[in-house]
């Protein structure tokens, strides 16, 4: 069975998109990205804005998100998989980024949320730069591999994800 992924979050605002692979069960049947509880993402982020309390529904998450200059999306429009694995990932189909480097002019960087989307870093750029080509403003834009914040990355603990993530936020001016 096919399965499609969420919309993106982003805004005129978005400085750093994180893109992920694609929406793993517990997600997508949320309708919310980072939905498993296990993930680190939010947990992540909250450490990194210690200072704004993260709200506890999905809205207002995205919201707060976006207050920070951050956008999430997927490489994946769509595909076919068991479970919630990158490795359980078929006939897998990219999202057009062309579509959105207009609607966010102030994009600087998109952070690959682990390996599987970083290995799709080109076909993002190129889409992001014919976006713009097509008459969106905006400077070349850079692509990051942070590490995964998935349960499934156990190789990395919190306190090197974080320090990762930190590290390109501060880059960004984000932090």
């Amino acid at each position: 069975m096919r399965l499609h992924g969420l919309p993106a979050v982003v805004s005129a605002q978005t400085v750093v998109l994180v893109l992920g692979s694609f929406p793993g069960a517990a997600s997508l049947r949320a309708g919310a990205y980072y939905a498993h509880p296990q993930n680190h993402f939010w947990k992540i982020l909250q450490a990194l804005w210690p200072q704004h309390p993260l709200p506890p529904d999905y809205p207002a998450r995205c919201a707060w998100l976006l207050a920070r200059g951050l956008g999430l999306w997927d490489v994946y429009a769509s595909c076919e998989r068991a479970g919630s694995l990158d490795s359980s990932i078929r006939h897998p189909r990219v999202n057009d980024f062309s579509r959105l480097h207009g609607g966010c002019p102030r994009l600087a960087a998109v952070a690959h949320n682990g390996a599987e989307s970083f290995r799709h870093s080109r076909a993002v750029l190129d889409g992001l730069n014919a976006g713009r080509a097509n008459g969106s403003p905006g400077a070349a834009v850079a692509a990051v591999r942070l590490p995964s914040s998935s349960p499934a990355n156990a190789s990395w603990s919190f306190a090197r994800k974080l320090a990762a993530w930190a590290a390109l936020m501060s880059a960004q001016r984000l932090l």
